[in-house]
């Protein structure tokens, strides 16, 4: 987006919350305000403006709340939790950075203050998988909280938390009509970061789990379950909605088959014959080599594989991370997607590369939504125009459900 931030990875990650700031999350001056403080400075520079940043928030929150000013808490105790999930993105990694770990337990606790500011109060939930727990949260749909109505699941991607999904996408969904469900799943915010449970392929069975929570719920209609993805969430999303009957609709933002195939370009561009290039995880050593290096000659990559990938997938060498990103794949599954699905493709998406074709592949109702630079929506998860996103893709809902 290139709004606020000296450094490009501290740009990508500072300016996310621009996504938020139609549903309460942040304000630009806000942003620009803590791009000054950050300056030229390192990662810890950016960690400790986006905390200086929430912290004065949550103090102004808590000033709020002794004045009896109740709307004015909760909104302040909501933004904090998204400047605190902010600001550790640059500390990704294991072991488990203790300034990470602080910076979302403080997260947590101002989204579950604000939360409980509301006149129908949302509270955590939890829900089990395989001896672990999902925390999760149901946002009732606005000024219906006790009606039984649709609910839309959301998904999250590789490094993004409930508390960002609450914003990129619950907010615009609770004020349409429709209950929402936020959830960090394996790999993801809270299932990492406190419990140490990596990421999985099966995301089938992740959301079978959810949709067992859901049904039991008095205020969901179990025949108008629609479950939505964003980021990496636009592979898990379609993956689950593979192997789970009982969703009504299924939104992947951008479409996308698989992981590793966005990673086959550049290994045969680095010597792999296409045919080893099939199974990345069993590349030619020299070939493994040279990407290794390639990762580790840019910051961004090497964060996005070395520091979130081996930690979300719990491995601590490239080889093994390629082994288990091969199995995120939508190979011999794309015929169990029956029901109505939703893809989106920014223009200027990098995950969108092969969207296209995930659309063509695709043998239920489907519709293919294309979003561009000149809306202000060619970004990866049209992040600056979010706005435009959740318009048009509730509409599309509203029609199908």
């Amino acid at each position: 987006m290139g709004l606020a931030f000296q450094k490009e990875l501290h740009d990508d990650f500072g300016t996310r919350p621009v996504a938020y700031m139609s549903y309460g999350g942040a304000d630009l001056g806000e942003i620009l305000a803590v791009g000054r403080a950050v300056g030229s400075g390192d990662d810890t520079a950016f960690f400790e403006a986006w905390m200086a940043a929430g912290d004065r928030l949550a103090a102004e929150a808590q000033d709020a709340e002794r004045r009896n000013l109740l709307a004015s808490a909760r909104e302040l105790h909501l933004r904090a939790s998204a400047f605190y999930s902010t600001a550790y993105r640059p500390l990704y990694g294991a072991p488990t950075d203790a300034r990470l770990l602080a910076a979302f337990r403080k997260q947590m606790a101002a989204f579950d203050r604000g939360l409980a500011l509301f006149a129908h109060p949302v509270r955590p939930m939890r829900i089990a998988l395989d001896g672990a727990y999902m925390p999760a949260y149901l946002v009732p749909a606005a000024g219906q909280e006790a009606d039984i109505r649709p609910l839309v699941i959301f998904t999250n991607g590789y490094d993004a938390t409930v508390t960002d999904m609450y914003f990129a996408s619950a907010v615009a969904a609770a004020s349409r009509g429709y209950h929402a469900l936020v959830f960090d799943g394996p790999g993801q915010g809270g299932m990492l970061y406190e419990q140490g449970v990596p990421m999985r392929p099966d995301w089938e069975t992740v959301v079978s789990a959810v949709v067992d929570c859901a049904v039991a719920l008095p205020i969901v209609d179990a025949s108008r379950i629609a479950l939505s993805g964003w980021s990496l969430g636009g592979h898990l999303a379609p993956r689950a909605a593979s192997g789970e009957p009982r969703l009504a609709a299924c939104i992947a933002d951008p479409g996308q088959w698989s992981v590793a195939g966005l990673f086959r370009p550049l290994a045969v561009k680095l010597g792999a014959s296409p045919e080893s290039a099939a199974n990345m995880g069993e590349l030619e050593g020299p070939v493994m080599d040279r990407l290794w290096q390639f990762v580790l000659s840019s910051p961004a990559l090497t964060w996005k594989v070395v520091q979130r990938g081996f930690w979300v997938h719990g491995v601590d060498n490239l080889r093994d991370y390629l082994r288990a990103v091969e199995l995120f794949t939508l190979d011999g599954r794309i015929q169990g997607i029956t029901c109505p699905t939703l893809v989106t493709l920014a223009e200027n998406d990098p995950l969108a590369a092969g969207t296209q074709q995930f659309f063509d592949q695709l043998r239920c109702p489907k519709t293919l939504l294309r979003f561009t630079a000149q809306e202000g929506a060619g970004d990866h998860c049209e992040s600056a125009n979010r706005s435009l996103l959740n318009r048009r893709a509730l509409d599309w809902l509203d029609g199908v459900l």
